[in-house]
């Protein structure tokens, strides 16, 4: 019985393909392995939004503050509020002194503005 030396074979097969016919196909297989995969019924894996909102009901007084991120626990660290005073959001890199410092200066009669 003889076996095919599949070294042999492989290496004699792509020295007949044109450099550029195996470049093409590199090169394709490469941008379709990286391109995302999506359906029509697909769902991002994680949320792709941060968000934060601050509302006051005039009519009843209540007031809320809420944050939407991908990392683990901001709401500890931006949501503000304070009975009486208002609400605060703070994004991005938090400092934790932004928020408090917000609540001092509506306290304090500031504007937004201000």
């Amino acid at each position: 019985m003889e076996f095919l030396d599949l070294k042999k074979s492989w290496s004699i097969s792509l020295k007949k393909i044109p450099p550029i016919l195996l470049l093409a196909f590199i090169l394709i297989s490469i941008l379709l392995i990286s391109l995302p995969t999506f359906s029509s019924n697909s769902r991002p894996i994680r949320p792709v939004s941060t968000y934060s909102i601050v509302a006051f009901d005039k009519e009843t007084g209540e007031l809320g503050v809420a944050v939407q991120s991908h990392w683990f626990s901001v709401g500890s660290m931006v949501p503000w509020a304070e009975s009486g005073v208002g609400a605060v959001a703070t994004q991005s890199f938090v400092d934790p002194s932004y928020g408090a410092l917000g609540l001092k200066l509506m306290k304090a009669g500031k504007t937004a503005e201000e």
